[in-house]
């Protein structure tokens, strides 16, 4: 799992790879310190996929991209495009649902 720092290296990653998983957050926001450790299992599954923190508070630019209102944000990249979004606290049967849409 990576942890994004610039706007610009978000963008390399997502133009270097087909398939992204995404999670938007925050480190004072009590459902993503829930949501994380389960998209980091998910992360070391899922090797196909490239996962990626994005810290809305250290990249807003990023989060604007994507409209983030809230968060966390969760969303699948394939092939450069949105392919699902979820938002708020998922269990891990649907954060697996979602890291499908990116394959």
């Amino acid at each position: 799992m990576k942890m994004i720092e610039t706007k610009q290296e978000y963008l390399d990653i997502l133009a270097a790879n087909k398939s992204v998983f995404v999670d938007f957050y925050a480190d004072w926001c009590g459902p993503c310190k829930m949501v994380g450790p389960l998209v980091e299992q998910l992360s070391e599954k899922e090797t196909d996929v490239v996962f990626l923190k994005v810290n809305v508070d250290k990249t807003p630019d990023v989060a604007a991209m994507y409209g983030v209102m809230s968060i966390p944000t969760l969303i699948a990249i394939k092939d450069g495009e949105v392919a699902a979004q979820g938002v708020g606290y998922q269990p891990l049967p649907q954060l697996e649902k979602l890291v499908e849409k990116a394959k």
